[in-house]
């Protein structure tokens, strides 16, 4: 009697605990490694996006911070960049706050695209739009997983969230990386 009680309450204590919760369909970018190639689940986003499944590729050695892959985005110095998206299963709403982490880091060896870069991530409203600015990560330097906490409040609704390697305003273009792994699903939170 005590087991029919407890699956009773889980089941319908389940629900209230993914309210509110948007799931990214590989938000770990598994894949099999290889260069120019766009995880599953995502789309690119910018002319010329070609981005890697690490580890191997481009001489890149860091090991996953989750699962067996994770994604690699870069910048030339022609002024262009990468950048992924992704239709999410439910809308962002406007006005509400979410959140989620993922975890960055930078490669020291990625043939020569070794700058540090920022993490952008804007809301859609059609695929790859980019409509507005929710989230830029600080310049990530390091080499190591660090997770960071996004935060976002959008000013519309969105049904697309697309990530982009951003050169940091410099007025030279550069060659650089950012390597993304590990996206928990995204929350609503209450604003502080």
């Amino acid at each position: 009697m005590k087991e029919k009680l407890i699956g009773f309450v889980a089941l319908i204590l389940l629900p209230s605990m993914v309210w509110g919760q948007i799931r990214l369909e590989n938000p770990s970018f598994e894949g099999e490694p290889q260069d120019a190639t766009v995880p599953t689940g995502w789309m690119p986003c910018e002319p010329g996006t070609t981005p890697d499944i690490l580890p191997g590729p481009w001489g890149v050695t860091n090991e996953p911070s989750d699962g067996d892959s994770f994604l690699g985005l870069i910048t030339r110095e022609d002024g262009s960049f990468e950048s992924i998206g992704q239709r999410l299963l439910t809308p962002i709403e406007e006005g509400e706050c979410y959140n989620f982490k993922i975890d960055l880091a930078r490669s020291g060896t990625y043939t020569g695209y070794d700058k540090p870069l920022k993490l952008r991530i804007y809301g859609a409203r059609s695929r790859c739009e980019k409509t507005e600015l929710l989230y830029e990560s600080p310049l990530i330097k390091h080499t190591e997983w660090k997770e960071y906490e996004v935060v976002i409040i959008p000013k519309f609704e969105y049904n697309y969230l697309i990530f982009e390697a951003h050169n940091i305003g410099s007025s030279v273009p550069r060659k650089g990386n950012i390597l993304l792994d590990n996206c928990s699903r995204i929350k609503k939170c209450t604003r502080a």
